[in-house]
């Protein structure tokens, strides 16, 4: 576990980065952001929010089967989780202990939806919180169920056999 907490040490300030960025590109007015969801009404703001969940989703489905299927991308940049990724070596630091750039390109769908989708400023705050503890839950062997989704069986799974889902919903 010490290893993993230094990987995941290492590549913070580079996961910090991507959050900061987005943040000055929302209040700079660069993308879509509204910060009251009376600016859309309710309806919509349901709407904007199922769209932005369905398009992260989906950016994070395809970008984590690519660093699976492209070697190059796997051996230099993902194998690094996966040398944590094993039955008895995982721990909610195994979740943030990869390389830096495969954390960013994996969270980058959230920033790119901010230009394509109107999406409320506290919500999208809220859901990259929520995926970072959820990050660290798939990987701490609390084995809790939490249907519609992965917790920690499924990486588990996915580790050992070495098969990957890629996505966040069962």
């Amino acid at each position: 576990m010490k290893k993993q907490i230094i990987v995941a040490s290492k590549a913070m300030p580079f996961y910090c980065a991507l959050p900061s960025v987005s943040e000055h590109m929302i209040e700079s007015g660069w993308t879509r952001c509204f910060f009251h969801i009376s600016e859309v009404g309710w309806p919509m703001y349901i709407v904007y929010v199922s769209l932005y969940l369905i398009f992260v989703e989906f950016g994070i489905y395809w970008m984590h089967r690519e660093l699976h299927d492209i070697k190059p991308l796997y051996k230099h940049l993902h194998a690094t989780h996966h040398i944590y990724n094993k039955e008895n070596t995982l721990s909610p630091f195994a979740g943030l202990a990869f390389h830096p750039l495969d954390g960013i390109l994996q969270a980058i769908s959230h920033v790119i939806a901010l230009f394509l989708l109107p999406m409320h400023f506290r919500t999208h705050i809220a859901l990259l919180f929520i995926e970072a503890v959820w990050t660290a839950n798939i990987h701490d062997c609390i084995h809790g169920k939490i249907w519609p989704m992965f917790v920690v069986v499924f990486t588990t799974v996915s580790g050992v056999l070495f098969q990957s889902q890629s996505g966040r919903w069962k």
